[in-house]
């Protein structure tokens, strides 16, 4: 196992972004919330052997919104309900500022606003969107999973999660993140449920491979770059490859 003083940078500011999410963004919040429930009711309807499907209900809970709203995003997903609306799951690649990368997940319903509109936010960082493929390179797709260091002692968790089947854990500041490769992501994190740790974020998301070196200043920069990106109502997750 590897051990970092910077890991998950990118992912723990996500998670404290999303802890102190004002009134005003929690609308835009749900709709990406239950957008996540429709596209994963479509494979299955049955949380207990769809994780995509669980997760997000589960979140949906800890955010509050009503069962009815789950109940019918379920349904929507599943065809039982027709709204005439079609959900697509899209990838955008870009360029911030300092030449680091960005891979954007979105879900949409009309690719022909949704491409513009991250154009635009990435030109007024400073940065430019990028073709299909011009960043992929840098990025690997993998399991990933957040734990605060008061929830676990090092050494524990990393033999119990490398026993689950974990790639590796890293350590910063904020906590210990989890990398495991997607088909035993779902065993690892079932592991620490069964052992009560509580994550603060389990996702399968983009994890970037070649990381490029940059100053405080930037960080700042880029981070705002990702919140901004983060705050239009089609984007789902932003990763990026911005190394302190």
């Amino acid at each position: 196992m590897s051990l970092s003083d910077m890991a998950g940078h990118n992912k723990w500011s996500k998670v404290k972004r999303l802890k102190a999410v004002t009134d005003k963004r929690k609308g835009a919040l749900f709709s990406k919330t239950l957008n996540e429930i429709m596209l994963a009711a479509k494979s299955s309807t049955d949380p207990a052997s769809n994780f995509r499907l669980r997760k997000a209900i589960s979140d949906a809970k800890a955010q509050s919104i009503p069962k009815d709203n789950i109940d019918r995003a379920i349904k929507k997903g599943s065809g039982e309900l027709n709204d005439g609306v079609t959900l697509e799951e899209l990838i955008y690649e870009g360029f911030g500022p300092g030449g680091v990368a960005f891979m954007v997940e979105c879900v949409t319903d009309n690719r022909n606003r949704t491409q513009p509109e991250l154009k635009k936010i990435f030109e007024k960082a400073g940065g430019m969107m990028g073709e299909m493929g011009s960043v992929a390179w840098s990025f690997e797709k993998k399991g990933q999973i957040l734990v605060s260091r008061d929830k676990a002692k090092e050494e524990d968790l990393m033999n119990l999660v490398l026993e689950a089947g974990a790639d590796d854990l890293k350590t910063s500041e904020d906590g210990y993140e989890i990398l495991v490769s997607p088909p035993k992501f779902e065993s690892v994190r079932q592991t620490l449920e069964t052992q009560k740790i509580p994550v603060e974020l389990a996702e399968i998301t983009f994890v970037p491979t070649n990381k490029v070196p940059a100053s405080a200043d930037l960080i700042e920069i880029i981070d705002k770059l990702s919140e901004s990106l983060e705050d239009h109502a089609d984007v789902q997750r932003v990763v990026h490859n911005a190394d302190i």
